[in-house]
């Protein structure tokens, strides 16, 4: 046992150093931009979604499943040993170096398989988009703009077809995402996407439960969609999950990607859904900034789109919990350790960015 922690010294000091390293890296955004984002994880992410595009489940979702199994496994080696050796000092500090250091391991394997993308400069700035404040009234105007292309777009499905009867497979919205990206990709090759990799996620229930819409999964390289909820919001987080292959690690930041190519989609579908999800987030602003007039810019909604705002409402009542409250406080100190000092408010930043891609024509 003695050399046995004397192993683990030793890879405890490896880790940790290797742990430092990262962490420095990640103070310097122009090297994590030049080196990281644009060299090594740009090849890497397409590896991994190269392998588990292989598998028609999620895999990253297995080796989640499997990683819990290890670590319950390990939990219960170490208290057969500790009973056995009778509490032991040598058995006593095997468990915390070999947690501390499978901590750090885990820290460098997550910042480089793609956590380090968190320190990457302004993705909006790489973009050319401005961060200009809005007044109260600009915001109501950006509202009333986005409805009127809303109820066009709106107007235009209906025509085709009935929008509540959209359904998607994951394999579909793989496929029409990935073609979105490469309408894009034409007009900027920051939009370049390669080896789609959008999963379905293994537990829809209880993913639901939680109140997640989607994620993205760092050990596979997946994207991962929650087929469960209403289909209209479906093209929107599947391209914002796509971001975060694409090496955007902020939330507000995959909002914006996942916009500007759904909204720029030749699919109408797609189309409805980056403005249906961008408009809740500015009339949330509206409703805070401007409440009086709240009631008047949402009157002008086209009465199938007040139907989507009623699908979404009695889901979400149906399917979460109380566990929502609390991993939106989870969610909030994850962002704030990972360099988004808002928190889960970052989310509406998104707003000030669609205002300064529209301000021109509002």
């Amino acid at each position: 046992m003695l050399s046995e922690n004397k192993q683990l010294k030793r890879q405890l000091l490896i880790s940790g150093i290797l742990a430092l390293l990262i962490f420095l890296a990640g103070l310097n955004s122009s090297f994590v931009e030049e080196v990281y984002s644009r060299l090594l994880y740009k090849y890497l992410s397409v590896l991994q979604r190269s392998i588990s595009g292989i598998f028609p489940f999620s895999l990253g979702d297995l080796l989640y499943l499997l990683f819990i199994a290890f670590m319950l496994y390990r939990v219960y080696k170490y208290l057969r040993k500790l009973k056995s050796e009778r509490f032991k000092r040598p058995v006593l500090w095997a468990a915390p170096l070999g947690l501390l250091n499978f901590a750090l391991i885990l820290y460098i394997a997550f910042k480089l398989l793609w956590g380090l993308n968190y320190s990457r400069p302004s993705i909006a700035q790489q973009l050319k988009i401005g961060n200009e404040k809005y007044s109260p009234e600009q915001l109501t105007s950006l509202a009333n703009f986005l409805i009127k292309q809303l109820n066009s777009i709106q107007l235009a499905r209906l025509q085709q077809h009935n929008p509540a009867l959209q359904h998607y497979s994951a394999k579909e919205l793989e496929q029409l995402a990935a073609s979105a990206y490469q309408e894009m990709q034409a007009k900027n090759p920051f939009f370049s996407y390669h080896q789609p990799a959008l999963k379905k996620v293994l537990n829809t229930w209880a993913i639901t439960k939680i109140g997640l819409e989607g994620y993205y999964n760092p050990l596979s390289g997946e994207a991962n969609v929650n087929m469960m909820i209403p289909s209209h919001n479906l093209p929107f987080v599947a391209c914002h999950e796509i971001a975060h292959q694409l090496g955007v690690g902020r939330e507000d930041e995959a909002n914006l990607v996942g916009y500007l190519v759904a909204a720029n989609s030749s699919d109408l579908n797609f189309k409805y859904s980056a403005v249906y999800s961008v408009l809740r987030n500015v009339l949330f602003e509206v409703r805070i900034k401007s409440p009086e007039q709240y009631e008047q810019i949402s009157a002008r909604i086209n009465e199938e789109t007040i139907l989507d705002f009623k699908r979404d409402r009695e889901f979400w009542m149906k399917y979460n919990s109380d566990m929502y409250a609390y991993m939106d406080v989870a969610l909030d100190s994850f962002l704030k350790l990972n360099n988004q000092q808002k928190g889960i408010n970052s989310y509406q930043d998104i707003v000030i960015w669609v205002y300064n891609l529209h301000k021109q024509e509002l």
